[in-house]
């Protein structure tokens, strides 16, 4: 685990991987448990975003672009408040997770990794969300997991989601007790 530089407020704490991993359950439970403020990024995208995407055509980093911009901007305004936050949002690649951590200083990165066969599972028993299982594999060829210079963590998605949400509270409050 790498600690995040908190100049700012707060910490965020963006759980990222990708579809079916679990980053919206568990990112939830722990804003829950620590009396965070919770946003989903998937509630910020375009409709033109959920149209492809529920048609099995994978996003484009142009696509992504105004949706990582709006969710840095929503970052930022909590730290202008002085809250921490938690955010699901997949962040797959490095240069995402450069523009999230654009909107705030105090960026920690929640890695829910797992294996394809286990994700693939939760997704085709998923039901009402707009992200089919067939783009799986864009998802993963598109997943640059976080390097040593990101402040960050990964946790497996084989524990339960109770056990995950337990996991990433306590890492939680670990590090918004270290930097209060």
């Amino acid at each position: 685990m790498r600690a995040a530089s908190t100049e700012g407020a707060g910490m965020h704490f963006v759980f990222m991987g990708i579809s079916g991993s679990g980053k919206t359950t568990v990112a939830r439970g722990v804003a829950e448990r620590l009396g965070l403020p919770f946003a989903d990024a998937d509630d910020f995208h375009p409709a033109a975003n959920i149209a492809k995407m529920s048609n099995g055509i994978p996003l484009t980093d142009a696509d992504r672009l105004p949706w990582l911009r709006t969710l840095a901007a929503w970052l930022g305004e909590r730290e202008r408040h002085g809250e921490s936050s938690v955010l699901a949002c997949s962040a797959l690649r490095r240069s995402y997770r450069d523009i999230l951590r654009g909107g705030a200083p105090g960026v920690f990165f929640v890695h829910l990794h797992g294996s394809a066969d286990l994700i693939a599972e939760r997704l085709r028993s998923r039901r009402g969300h707009f992200m089919p299982a067939g783009l799986l594999d864009s998802q993963l060829s598109a997943l640059e997991p976080l390097e040593p210079d990101e402040a960050g963590t990964m946790l497996d998605v084989a524990d339960s989601p109770e056990v995950l949400v337990e996991k990433a509270a306590q890492l939680a409050s670990s590090a918004l007790a270290a930097d209060g």
